[in-house]
């Protein structure tokens, strides 16, 4: 039985995409982003309503979603972020000297797609980077507006994978025209 997609809207997105999403993968976590940051990624304690802002229950301490991605890797979850620029300065900080090796990044300066397949089952296709502004993790007043679907859509799912594992493996690399921008296809982050 497939569920219908779900439209997932402005600060939908950290509930469904980032709490109930990304940080319950257990297998795998396949994130495609034009901009990546190492966003404050809150879990909110019982009682605490996680579309709030700042004030109503964030803090401005909680771990970056670095510190989590590199716990999901440490648990034993494959982990690929493929990304259009170079990842924000906060990010690489904390991937210096501490990046599992089942969490793998690589960039691609003409990626703008944006999709998070959590354990190749469930998937977040939308116009969400994966940065605080993005997936609202900010307050109600500095997020952006963004819109994305929500699916287990098996069929669909497979089709992002394969569009997401073309770019990871080079695919279009040999003919790309950005060569200025990327003179190293796929590169990796200088750690």
């Amino acid at each position: 039985m497939t569920t219908a997609p779900k439209l997932i809207t402005n600060e939908q997105h950290y509930q469904q995409v980032v709490l109930n999403g990304m940080l319950k993968a257990t297998v795998s976590l396949d994130i495609s982003t034009a901009d990546f940051k190492a966003m404050l990624s809150p879990i909110p304690s019982p009682g605490i309503n996680p579309s709030g802002s700042q004030g109503r229950g964030w803090s401005r301490r909680a771990p970056s979603i670095v510190k989590h991605l590199c716990k999901l890797a440490d648990k034993g979850v494959e982990i690929r972020i493929l990304h259009a620029g170079v990842p924000s300065s906060a990010a690489l900080r904390e991937l210096k000297g501490n990046l599992p090796a089942n969490l793998m990044i690589r960039r691609c300066p003409r990626l703008h797609a944006k999709a998070v397949v959590v354990d190749s089952c469930v998937m977040y296709l939308g116009s969400a980077n994966l940065t605080g502004a993005g997936l609202g993790a900010k307050s109600p007043f500095k997020r952006n507006i963004e819109w994305g679907i929500w699916s287990c859509d098996a069929s669909l799912i497979d089709q992002v994978l394969g569009e997401f594992n073309e770019l990871w493996e080079g695919v279009h690399c040999e003919k790309c025209q950005r060569k200025d921008v990327c003179p190293v296809p796929l590169e990796e982050p200088q750690l």
